[in-house]
């Protein structure tokens, strides 16, 4: 009987901390990224190859997703919108897909209309140099005027890029590249 009652009580402490780690406003940003320099990878640019510091002065959500992986989906038209309203205020989202199939992924950006920059990385490099392994996640960068791009915020999951917070959170960024 005690150790039913002990295996009952573990098992409920272990499904606690599974709804802690798993609910939204823990996933809303992981402090260790904060301050780090953000690796630089390069991708086309209006037809042009560039890289980070080429966004000199600029506010970038950097998002890696997979046509696959159904919550980056789902968070596609929230960064479209986004990567719309930003724009004006010198920000801009920039994806990273790591599919493998470049039919499939060119599909979805057309079926999807997708209109912020995308670069598809099927061996994964530059999440792995970001830390990243699950999808989407994202994370938000600001770029100097100098070019030395580096990381404010990672974000865990999909998110509602149309929450008024983060509009706001990113005119702050760009303000503080001013």
């Amino acid at each position: 009987m005690k150790t039913k009652l002990l295996s009952g009580v573990a098992l409920l402490g272990a499904f606690a901390l599974i709804l802690v780690f798993a609910s939204p406003s823990n996933r809303q940003g992981e402090r260790g990224a904060a301050g780090r320099a953000a690796p630089q990878f390069t991708f086309d640019l209006d037809g042009r190859p560039t890289n980070l510091s080429g966004l000199a002065g600029k506010v970038v959500v950097l998002n890696f997703w997979a046509t696959w992986c159904p919550p980056c989906v789902d968070e596609m038209p929230s960064l479209n919108r986004l990567h719309q309203k930003i724009t004006a205020q010198g920000g801009m989202v920039l994806g990273v897909s790591v599919d493998e199939d470049a039919q499939a992924y060119q599909n979805f950006l057309q079926q999807y209309g997708i209109t912020f920059p995308n670069h598809r990385d099927p061996d994964r490099k530059i999440p792995a140099e970001y830390g990243s392994a699950m999808y989407p996640e994202t994370y938000i960068l600001v770029v100097s005027k100098s070019g030395k791009p580096s990381i404010l915020r990672k974000i865990i999951g999909p998110q509602n890029w149309d929450r008024p917070e983060w509009a706001d959170y990113l005119r702050t960024a760009a303000v503080g590249l001013k």
